[in-house]
């Protein structure tokens, strides 16, 4: 028989660790190669993780609720020892290390360029911090020293990024003398104290809407957000589709929203202002080449996931429909990898679905911008003809831009929200399917 070590694999270009939700087999359990034998949970999506040999599950390394870094033991599966199945060498977490680091953002390859973790310790305490754990304190202003003040649930007693918030929650109260601390208060400190009736309900918040609060509040503080908003004209777009619809679903085997025309929209409008599509490191403004286009999608428990479509500008119509069907539906049915949430360079939100006819969205970090297209509604408008102006029923729809004013002017957002409005407009009715 031979030992095998099952390392916690690489879930997406910018995950550099995960925590172990569920095991699904216990110690002893007999596996077959690529049966899911775990539940991993990243800072974007939870998904299962399947067997690399077959075998028997020997030995179980990472505990339930343990953040792991890519590259690390999780397990030893026992297999057969004539099936030619060599034991990884130990120098392939250095590997996995040097791929993240030629792969994730600027900060994440600062982290992963310190050595290795064992010598990864805190001076006064001898612990490992994660470097997620370490890039919390970063941003709380947590200084070395207080970080060992911090009681850890973790393997070893190793703070938990769960540590870290509920030290935050209770910072504000009892605050721990240090000039980081006083000089910036962390902004998700309690500000007031909830009052709680004997009728109120207490709904604890879920892993997800921990993490999309935690989002929001970051970019709100991150960004200097500034909304403009522009009215267009989907008589054209409404029309085809009305007429289309049944055709395409007999041609295509499923419907066809109006989400891929905004997608496609603003893909062309991106391709014309390219500063647009931008992120933010420091001083440091990262012109993206790609164009990938993220869709809000609001799952059934009420939380919200923004899957990426890549390279948008270069789909068609049909593509760009495709590509918006498959990952709504596998959203919904929580069937989409970190890779699928990975990337996106700008966001789309469709507040119209709920009714709404504007919204004000909250910028994704890095991206510096997002639309929110609202409700599509019958209106009356002065319509130019070649005989004079006439009053008709048109079908009119607002779009709200919100950008980074840091790195986005009020002449570039307006404009590229107008432009949106333009190619929407434009729409030929006798595009074919």
């Amino acid at each position: 028989m031979a030992n095998v070590e099952m390392l916690m694999p690489k879930m997406g270009e910018s995950i550099i660790e995960g925590t172990i939700l569920t095991w699904l087999k216990k110690e002893g359990d007999s596996i077959d190669q690529d049966e899911s034998v775990l539940e991993v949970a990243t800072d974007k999506v939870d998904t299962e993780v399947p067997a690399t040999h077959a075998g028997v599950l020997k030995k179980i390394l990472a505990k339930e609720g343990d953040v792991v870094a890519v590259g690390a033991p999780i397990a030893i599966i026992e297999t057969a020892a004539d099936n030619g199945v060599p034991t990884p060498s130990k120098k392939e977490p250095e590997v996995a290390k040097e791929e993240l680091v030629a792969n994730a953002p600027s900060n994440t390859a600062a982290i992963l360029a310190q050595p290795e973790p064992a010598q990864e310790t805190a001076a006064e305490d001898g612990r490992f911090y994660s470097p997620l754990v370490k890039s919390i304190a970063k941003e709380e202003n947590i200084s070395a020293a207080e970080l060992t003040k911090i009681p850890g649930t973790g393997k070893d007693g190793r703070v938990t990024k769960e540590d870290m918030l509920g030290y935050l929650k209770i910072r504000h109260d009892s605050p721990v003398t240090s000039p980081a601390s006083k000089v910036v208060p962390s902004i998700s400190e309690p500000k007031v104290q909830v009052s709680i009736s004997a009728s109120d309900e207490i709904i604890e918040m879920d892993r997800m809407r921990k993490m999309i609060s935690q989002r929001m509040v970051d970019s709100k503080r991150i960004s200097a957000h500034v909304t403009s908003f522009v009215e267009a004209d989907m008589t054209n777009i409404v029309l085809w589709r009305e007429k289309n619809k049944i055709a395409y679903k007999n041609k295509y085997g499923e419907g066809i929203t109006y989400t891929p025309f905004f997608i496609e929209a603003i893909a062309k409008a991106i391709r014309d202002f390219p500063m647009i599509n931008i992120s933010v490191d420091g001083d440091r403004i990262i012109k993206k080449k790609d164009i990938n286009i993220g869709m809000a999608v609001a799952l059934p428990s009420g939380n919200l996931i923004v899957p990426v479509i890549r390279n948008a500008d270069q789909l068609n119509l049909v593509g760009i429909s495709k590509k918006v069907n498959d990952l709504a539906n596998r959203a919904r049915n929580n069937k989409l990898t970190a890779d699928d949430l990975a990337g996106g360079t700008y966001t789309v939100s469709n507040v119209g679905s709920f009714g709404n006819v504007m919204g004000t969205p909250i910028i994704p970090q890095p991206q510096v911008a997002i639309m929110a297209v609202g409700a599509i509604v019958k209106k009356p408008a002065v319509v130019e003809t070649p005989t004079g102006d006439v009053i008709a029923i048109r079908h009119k729809m607002f779009l709200s831009h919100s950008y980074d004013h840091r790195v986005v002017d009020g002449a570039l957002g307006g404009m590229f929200v107008r432009r949106v409005a333009d190619y929407l407009e434009e729409f030929d009715l006798q595009t074919g399917l």
